[in-house]
């Protein structure tokens, strides 16, 4: 759950109860929703009522994968056949040729609340032997009947404040785990996503510390939420996001919003902004895009089959041929772009460099390491940071310098901010890979006269497999 919602191309049922030891069956999506419409209503009933129960089909099962449910629980399916859980499905029953067709027709398409994202949770039962709070089906006959529209159907159970969402993407489903842990020093619309849910969260768990900056960056704030929500959901309490930590919070965040509930509380679009591209395709100029370009640049420096890139801020054809060799040497779709799965492998091998590559007091020059730098960190890193700004001072007046005392404070940010204004980068007051790097070469040009840069002369490169 960490953007919009989308129609998956498939999904997986649990042939029973969630926790019975029955099997799983992944169909495509709209074979499930055939499967169900004809399990749970007749192809006898009027058009505009089997219309109003496709879409709550298909609204339910997408508010179950939408919220990762039981994916969030540990289960390793999306939805069971169990109507006492979810919805009715029989592997391999017949399907109606009307029921096929209008599903054809709507399948893509879905409840929401106004001023909402996430499918609804359209609750819904037979209305006759057992009663709810939602939709009733044999209920929608009578409507029908009555000449009632599906739309207006649809309102008659679930209120006026409804509109459906037509023709969605249909993606690919992918968990929404990062396939990394988070830990301080990372960024990303992941980090984004993990703030802005441990915030919500904190309002039913006020001991869980409020971060004051939804910025995509994992600083102190971040860190020492997420061990206090470790601490209190019984998690070992490192302030690491790894798998277990993630879907709890993922789960925890669902329950208190209620999103799997009929009386959601709702997720607005802002709620799931992305702050950062993740996929990067040519013809791009970002911010972004020079992170990939540093990366690459430092990764082909010591990988010989990995091209080196210039860094501009432009995905042109010379980015393209890097990024095609480096997923060639990592096992990778040779695609020229980069998603997620790339961006993983990209960071990873760039970590490995840095494991690699030996720092010493002659070598003072030293690549970014891997972490973001904030308002709060400490480290090695933040020192030479604040050495590097002190000594452009020097040349740059308007660049406070800041004590080299390793911890990252008001000066320190304030420093940063001068210099992101001095040299046209975003003014963000921290420390990714694109600022370090030119705050590193400027220091290198002014103190030595030349780029000591490690990627401009690795010394050694690392010989793939």
């Amino acid at each position: 759950m960490t953007g919009l919602p989308f129609i998956p191309e498939t999904i997986t049922v649990h042939m029973g109860a969630p926790a019975s030891n029955a099997e799983n069956i992944t169909v495509s999506f709209p074979d499930y929703v055939k499967n169900v419409a004809s399990s749970e209503i007749f192809p006898t009933w009027p058009e505009n009522s089997l219309r109003a129960n496709i879409y709550v089909i298909v609204t339910f099962a997408l508010n179950r994968i939408y919220t990762e449910w039981y994916r969030a629980k540990g289960y390793n399916f999306d939805i069971t056949s169990s109507t006492q859980y979810d919805q009715k499905f029989i592997n391999g029953r017949e399907i109606f040729d009307n029921i096929s067709r209008l599903t054809d027709e709507l399948f893509k398409n879905y409840v929401v609340r106004q001023g909402s994202i996430e499918p609804l949770f359209t609750q819904f039962c037979n209305g006759t032997t057992v009663t709810c709070d939602g939709l009733s089906q044999w209920g929608t006959v009578g409507l029908a009947e009555q000449n009632y529209t599906p739309y207006e159907i649809l309102q008659y159970y679930y209120g006026d404040d409804i509109n459906i969402v037509t023709d969605a993407v249909v993606m690919t489903n992918t968990p929404s785990f990062p396939g990394v842990d988070l830990r301080l020093g990372t960024f990303g619309n992941d980090v984004r996503t993990l703030q802005v849910q441990l915030n919500r969260i904190s309002r039913n768990y006020p001991a869980i510390p409020k971060i004051s900056e939804i910025d995509g960056a994992f600083g102190v704030q971040t860190e020492d939420a997420v061990k206090k929500f470790q601490e209190i959901f019984n998690l070992p309490q490192t302030g690491v996001v790894n798998r277990a930590t993630w879907y709890k919070i993922a789960y925890i965040y669902v329950s208190v919003k209620k999103l799997a509930e009929l009386n959601s509380e709702g997720l607005r679009l802002e709620d799931v902004q992305k702050q950062y591209r993740e996929e990067l395709v040519p013809g791009m100029q970002t911010s972004e895009v020079k992170t990939l370009q540093y990366f690459l640049a430092v990764i082909g420096a010591y990988y010989e089959s990995v091209q080196p890139v210039d860094i501009t801020g432009y995905y042109g054809e010379q980015t393209e041929a890097s990024v095609k060799s480096f997923q060639k040497v990592f096992g990778l779709p040779e695609t020229g772009t980069v998603n997620r799965a790339v961006w993983n492998d990209l960071y990873r091998a760039y970590m490995g460099i840095i494991e690699s590559v030996p720092i010493d007091n002659e070598h003072d020059v030293i690549l970014f390491q891997g972490r973001i730098l904030k308002e709060g960190m400490s480290g090695e890193d933040v020192r030479l940071l604040q050495e590097y700004l002190t000594f452009i001072n020097k040349s740059y007046p308007n660049i406070p310098a800041v004590n080299n005392t390793g911890y990252f404070g008001p000066v320190t940010r304030s420093s940063v901010l001068a210099f992101q204004r001095q040299f046209g980068q975003p003014q963000t007051g921290f420390v990714g890979a694109v600022t370090w790097n030119e705050i590193a070469g400027l220091y290198s040009d002014l103190k030595y006269g030349f780029d000591k840069r490690p990627y401009q002369n690795p010394g050694y490169t690392i010989k793939e497999a």
